[in-house]
């Protein structure tokens, strides 16, 4: 705890959460979106900033030199465990400089630009606004199992720095060898390559162009790994042809691909917010017609007969109305604009009705992209209320509910007649006489329960490293 300032609990590779924590960390007109697939139709429309990519991980060796140390690129390593996804998406953030950071996070970064990898990764767990971020997106559960395994390290270190320490003091004021008894060696935990079964774990690492480079951001490594070199130094556009075959030697490597059966991977693009570009698009046709109506009553007063009365009649009036949602606002570049209201002035009526159908069709289309990131993200924030929501109060009421009432009693006796191996009870399972307690007591007993408890883990298919 005063190394790294806090834990950091698992949280799932979902969009909605990595835009979600995005935007808690104060970025700006940003969403993830999850990618289907790596070839050039599923990711070059999304022109992405940059991606993060999610794989089984498995420990493995790198060689000496491998890895660079840039000064210019912005790289932590990653010194808190489960804290992988949020030094994934600051490594790549923090290196696009067309980013929207907010002001906390251009302030972390302009503090910690000149540090090691070490000391920005010290940084990153050090720092109560992205420490606060990450958690406040994760279950109530994995945040008591983040607590929990902070305090099992600490004690499994303090009692083996006792067994040490008593050893050496055995040894130092033993006279004659002692002979102790044979035992038999403990038998030790082997991969699963030897027919054991280990704990899944899942890493993120980032992939972002940056300074003429494609790199690849991995928070356990030393250092950037360098994918490739983009064509333009200056210009990122298709760095993704870049990037492919880097991610398909990734997925080869910890997977072997959809081919040998195993896709336990997960792509997600930084991209720009999608709310924000939709509702853009919809207030440019929304100004576009009223310009034009605005230049069509001046010049032609029976407009409204020439156009299609579908339109005029049934369309119109529902394409430019939408829901109230938070921060709706036109982001598109004020001289576009300007330079289109004065094209119109100088348009002939016959082009200006056609413009006028084109306007309206277009907000439609328009209109239900809004439409659904609103849905999207409402959806979003009940999965994000159901996630976090902590239910364990209530399941214990629940069972406190059913020992009061005497229903705990019988629901156990069927689960121990559905059991076969109930044949027998020992006598340290032996039922206990039936016994009513007070709240105030079941809530001790609670309690005194709940500490005997060795550990708390995640599943192991949510496990990060």
């Amino acid at each position: 705890m005063d190394l790294i300032g806090g834990p950091f609990s698992v949280i799932e590779s979902d969009p909605g959460v990595f835009t979600a924590l995005a935007r808690r960390l104060g970025v700006k007109n940003l969403s993830v979106v999850e990618v289907f697939d790596i070839e050039p139709w599923a990711t070059d429309h999304l022109q992405p900033h940059g991606l993060i990519f999610c794989f089984h991980w498995r420990k493995d060796v790198h060689r000496p030199g491998e890895f660079e140390n840039p000064e210019q690129v912005w790289f932590a390593n990653q010194l808190s465990d489960d804290a992988c996804a949020t030094h994934a998406i600051l490594n790549v953030l923090l290196n696009c400089p067309t980013v929207n950071l907010g002001h906390e996070l251009q302030q972390f970064r302009n503090e910690t630009k000149e540090m090691s990898p070490v000391m920005k990764g010290l940084a990153v767990t050090n720092s109560t606004h992205i420490r606060n971020a990450h958690n406040s997106l994760a279950r109530q559960a994995d945040l008591r199992g983040s607590l929990n395994a902070i305090a099992t390290t600490t004690l499994s270190a303090q009692k083996t720095k006792a067994k040490e320490q008593q050893q050496s003091l055995k040894k130092k004021h033993a006279t004659t060898p002692s002979k102790s008894k044979k035992t038999k060696p403990k038998t030790e935990l082997v991969d699963s390559a030897n027919g054991a079964e280990e704990e899944e774990a899942f890493h993120f690492i980032g992939y972002v162009p940056a300074f003429g480079k494609v790199w690849e951001l991995d928070g356990l490594k030393p250092g950037p790994l360098e994918v490739g070199e983009l064509a333009l130094a200056n210009n990122t556009t298709g760095w993704m042809d870049v990037a492919r075959p880097a991610i398909r030697m990734k997925m080869a490597k910890y997977g072997g691909g959809t081919d040998a059966g195993n896709i336990q991977f997960s792509l997600l693009a930084l991209v720009d917010g999608t709310y924000e570009k939709a509702n853009d698009e919809w207030e440019y046709w929304r100004r576009e017609r009223r310009s034009i109506e605005r230049r069509l009553d001046d010049i032609d007063g029976n407009w409204k007969a020439k156009v299609d009365q579908e339109l005029l009649l049934k369309v119109s009036e529902h394409a430019f109305t939408l829901p109230d949602a938070p921060g709706r606002m036109f982001l598109q570049a004020g001289s576009h604009r300007l330079l289109r209201d004065a094209e119109i002035l100088s348009s002939s009526p016959d082009t200006l009705l056609g413009q006028w159908e084109t306007a309206v069709r277009q907000a439609v289309r328009t209109k239900i992209d809004v439409e659904e990131e609103i849905q999207k993200a409402g959806d979003d924030w009940t999965d994000h209320i159901k996630r976090t929501h902590d239910y364990e109060p209530f399941v214990v009421d629940y069972i406190k509910c059913l020992c009061r009432d005497g229903f705990l009693e019988a629901l156990l006796d069927i689960a121990k007649s559905t059991n076969p191996n109930n044949g027998s009870i020992t006598a340290s399972k032996a039922k206990k006489p039936k016994m009513t307690l007070p709240d105030d007591q079941i809530d001790q007993e609670d309690s005194h329960n709940a500490d005997d408890d060795d550990e708390w883990r995640a599943p192991p298919s949510r496990r990060h490293v």
